[in-house]
């Protein structure tokens, strides 16, 4: 083992990219337009939670963060995939993607 490793592994770095990716995620999603841009907002938030909680386990020694880990991937999944059908479904019926074309479903 490198005597640097644990300088560049340590768990403040974690912290920091995970705040970093899921701070991009926010902006993405406040700035964006595009849906499809919006979902990959979403799941790149979800996955700098899953980095915290990846990082957090490994540093307490605790495998509980990792198992919650597995549980975001698969709500994630099933959130992508209901998100992709509604989508398709817009697409089909205003030809666009944009999230200001939905202003047609106010009351």
């Amino acid at each position: 083992m490198d005597a640097l490793q644990p300088l560049f592994f340590s768990l403040n770095n974690y912290i920091l990219l995970a705040t970093i990716l899921f701070t991009i995620g926010v902006i993405g999603i406040l700035i964006r337009r595009n849906m499809i841009i919006v979902f990959m907002c979403i799941e790149l938030m979800l996955n700098a939670v899953n980095l915290l909680l990846v990082a957090f386990s490994v540093h307490h020694g605790d495998a509980s963060g990792q198992v919650f880990v597995f549980f975001i991937m698969a709500v994630a999944a099933a959130e992508i995939t209901v998100g992709l059908a509604i989508l398709v479904m817009i697409y089909r019926n205003t030809g666009s993607v944009n999230i200001n074309t939905l202003s047609k479903l106010r009351w």
